[in-house]
């Protein structure tokens, strides 16, 4: 399992735009990409993070490649309230536990 890791800053008078935006636009875009088992929206002030959980590194691969992400992230870019770099990080998930019993060791 991969654990993708997507962290930019949004304009602190527009954060409830970006949240809609995740929301009505992010969520539904990932939800339907192959291997996607799941994420979570995390913001703290102008810090926001969006971490997503895949099968394996090809299904985090066949996102970035995903001409639907692409369009998501033109989207979103384009909207003004994102500032700054946006970065991108992935790793192995080596353990864990989730609401709903699920648990790796």
């Amino acid at each position: 399992m991969i654990m993708r890791i997507w962290r930019t800053r949004v304009d602190e008078g527009r954060a409830a735009e970006y949240e809609r935006f995740a929301a009505e636009e992010s969520l539904p875009m990932f939800s339907g990409q192959p291997g996607f088992l799941g994420l979570l929206f995390g913001r703290a002030g102008t810090e926001c993070a969006v971490v997503t959980l895949w099968e394996d590194d090809a299904a985090a691969e066949s996102l970035e490649a995903s001409p639907n992400y692409r369009e998501t992230v033109a989207r979103i870019g384009a909207t003004g309230f994102l500032q700054g770099a946006s970065t991108v990080e992935r790793m192995n998930v080596h353990g864990g536990q989730l609401p709903g019993g699920w648990r790796m060791e």
